[in-house]
């Protein structure tokens, strides 16, 4: 006999699950968020916690219980990642958009001095406003580093 699940999925709302099919079939989609998407549709069809994680590419019944729990707490917000640990995030999102604005434009010979960008060129501009230093071996440079790799990475999703 099939254990019961102590926190089953609620009701999808015709807009979920319209949202969850599209994220399941895009192919543009990050790989964590399809694979949330598809194991939620699998419970919602009646199918277990085990099989569900099946279908979704996953091995653990456990994580789909905890993705169920999450999404029956916050909705389609459950599909994205959170903080995976390690150090805080040093930078808000106005901050780290300011950055990636600096690093996406051209720099303006005139304006700035230099026809390329040197990190410490780069991040003169974009850490003096919010306080942070902007020197090649500080944490702002370590962050700024880490989210212009981040925008790099994802620039053709």
């Amino acid at each position: 006999m099939a254990k019961l699940q102590k926190a089953p999925l609620r009701a999808l709302t015709e807009e979920e699950r319209r949202t969850l099919m599209a994220v399941a079939r895009a192919g543009s989609e990050r790989a964590d968020r399809v694979a949330r998407a598809k194991a939620l549709l699998a419970v919602a069809q009646g199918a277990s916690f085990t099989a569900a994680a099946g279908f979704a590419g996953r091995r653990s019944g456990r994580g789909v219980a905890t993705l169920v729990a999450r999404f029956n707490r916050t909705g389609l917000a459950a599909l994205d990642s959170r903080h995976g640990g390690g150090p805080p995030s040093q930078y808000g999102p106005a901050e780290r958009e300011r950055i990636l604005r600096e690093f996406r434009r051209s720099p303006d010979r005139e304006r700035d001095g230099a026809a390329t960008w040197s990190l410490t060129r780069a991040l003169g501009p974009s850490c003096r406003p919010c306080g942070k230093p902007g020197t090649p071996g500080s944490r702002a440079a370590h962050g700024a580093r880490r989210e212009r790799r981040g925008a790099s990475a994802n620039a053709g999703r």
